[in-house]
C-alpha cells in the first residue's frame, strides 16, 4: 500500500503533485522538499506522483519517501498530470516538475493565493528569476515570451509565463475545465480553458533552478512548441479563420470591383482578366475561411472552449438557414444571370473567337458568384445543423 504523509482519516487541504518518468536522480529530492513545507507549515497534505511508466526505480524512490504513487498508463505530461488531479485527495493542488528545478519547500505564496480564493495561481519565472543555465536561450528569448504573447492577445490572458510547470489550482476548478491535451500543450491548456471560463486567476514569483538530471529532458522543442502554438490557434477561431478570412475576402472583393469595369495600369504594369482571376480566387477563400469561423465559433461555444458571447448568438438568429438559402439563391441567379450575358456574347460572334478580355469579364464574376452561392446554401444547413446540437445543450 502506498505511504502517504498524512493519515487518510484526515481532510487533506493540500496534494503536491509531480508527474514523473524516470526521474530517478531529482525525485527524491523533490519529496523531501515538499514534505519539508507540509511539515513546517502545519499543512494536512500529500505528495502524490503521477508515474508514466517509469523503469528506473521512480516509484520505489517515491514510496520510501512518503509519497503516494498513482500509476498513469496513457503516455504523455498531461496524461500523467490529468491521472494525477482525478487521484489527488487535496482541495488545493500544487504541480511541479519532478526534475528538481523548483523548489518545493518554498510554496508559502501559492497556498496562501489559494486560500484567498484564486481558482489558478500561475508561477511566473520571468518575475521569480532564471538561474543560469535552467531555461534554453531558444526558450527564454523566443519560445516562450512570443507563445506567451499569442496567448495573451488571443485569449486576454492575465498570465505573463503560460508554461511555468509550478502552479497551484483547486481540485474542482481543474475538473470542471475538462482538461484532455496528453502532451505538453497541456499547460497552455489550463491557462486557455481558465481564462475563457473567467475563474480567478493570479500570479506569483517562482525561481527556476537548473535541471537536476544528467540526461536530456523529455521536452522537445520544436515538436511540443508547435503543438502548444496549434493548440492556441484551434481555441481561438477569430484568429485562425475571421481575421484572416475576412481581409482576404475584402481584399479580393475591392481588387475585384477595380478591375471588373477594364483592365487597370500600375506604373508599367498592366492587371487585365488575369489578375481579375486571381482576385476572385482570393475573394472566394476568404468566404471559406469566414465561413469555417462561424462553424468552429458554434461548435466552440457547444464544446465550451470559447466563450459565448451574446451579439454572436443574436447574429446566428439573423444569419438562419432561410435567410441564408434567399442570399443563396440570389447569389446563383446572379451568376447565371452574368453566364447568360457571357453566352449571349458568344452567339453574337457566331459561336467564333472571342476577345478575353472583354467575356472573362462575365465570365468570372459569374463563377464566383456561383461558387459562394453554394457556400452560402450548403454553409446555412450546416450552421443549423450545429445549432440543433447546441440548442440541445443548452436545453440540459
Amino acid at each position: 500500500m502506498d505511504t502517504i504523509w498524512q493519515p487518510e482519516t484526515e481532510a487533506v487541504e493540500l496534494t503536491i503533485l509531480m508527474p514523473c518518468l524516470n526521474e530517478a536522480e531529482t525525485l527524491a529530492s523533490c519529496i523531501v522538499k515538499a514534505n519539508a513545507f507540509l511539515s513546517r507549515s502545519g499543512i494536512v497534505g500529500e505528495v502524490v506522483i503521477a508515474d508514466n511508466g517509469s523503469t528506473d526505480g521512480s516509484q520505489e524512490i517515491a514510496r520510501a519517501n512518503g509519497a503516494r504513487v498513482v500509476d498513469i498508463l496513457v503516455q504523455g505530461y498531461g496524461a500523467a498530470l490529468q491521472g494525477g488531479i482525478r487521484s489527488a485527495r487535496g482541495k488545493y493542488i500544487i504541480m511541479g516538475d519532478s526534475d528538481d528545478s523548483y523548489d518545493f519547500s518554498l510554496l508559502e505564496d501559492f497556498v496562501e493565493k489559494l486560500r484567498q480564493g484564486y481558482e489558478l495561481v500561475m508561477g511566473n519565472r520571468f518575475q521569480g528569476g532564471i538561474k543560469p543555465g535552467a531555461m534554453p536561450p531558444l526558450h527564454r528569448y523566443l519560445g516562450n515570451p512570443v507563445l506567451t504573447t499569442i496567448g495573451r492577445v488571443f485569449f486576454r490572458s492575465p498570465c505573463g509565463d503560460f508554461h511555468c510547470g509550478l502552479r497551484g489550482f483547486t481540485r474542482d476548478a481543474a475538473l470542471r475545465l475538462d482538461l484532455q491535451g496528453t502532451g505538453m500543450e497541456f499547460a497552455s491548456e489550463m491557462v486557455v480553458k481558465a481564462t475563457v471560463s473567467k475563474i480567478r486567476i493570479t500570479e506569483v514569483p517562482t525561481v527556476l533552478s537548473p535541471d537536476g538530471r544528467s540526461r536530456p529532458p523529455h521536452l522537445r522543442s520544436w515538436r511540443d512548441g508547435w503543438r502548444h502554438l496549434r493548440f492556441l490557434l484551434l481555441f481561438s477561431p477569430r484568429w485562425l479563420f475571421l481575421y484572416p478570412g475576412f481581409s482576404m475576402f475584402m481584399l479580393g472583393l475591392l481588387c475585384s470591383l477595380w478591375l471588373l469595369p477594364q483592365s487597370r495600369v500600375l506604373g508599367s504594369i498592366t492587371l487585365d482578366v488575369h489578375t481579375l482571376l486571381y482576385t476572385a480566387v482570393l475573394t472566394v477563400i476568404g468566404f471559406q475561411s469566414v465561413l469555417f469561423w462561424f462553424f468552429a465559433k458554434i461548435y466552440g461555444e457547444y464544446v465550451r472552449i470559447v466563450p459565448p458571447d451574446p451579439w454572436f448568438q443574436k447574429l446566428i438568429k439573423i444569419i438562419n438557414i432561410e435567410s441564408g438559402l434567399i442570399a443563396g439563391v440570389a447569389m446563383l441567379v446572379s451568376g447565371m444571370v452574368l453566364g447568360l450575358i457571357a453566352v449571349e456574347s458568344w452567339t453574337s460572334e457566331g459561336f467564333g473567337a472571342l476577345h478575353p478580355s472583354e467575356t472573362m469579364r462575365y465570365v468570372i464574376p459569374s463563377a464566383t458568384l456561383i461558387l459562394l452561392a453554394f457556400h452560402v446554401i450548403y454553409g446555412a444547413f450546416f450552421m443549423s445543423i450545429l445549432g440543433i446540437r447546441a440548442s440541445d445543450q443548452s436545453s440540459l
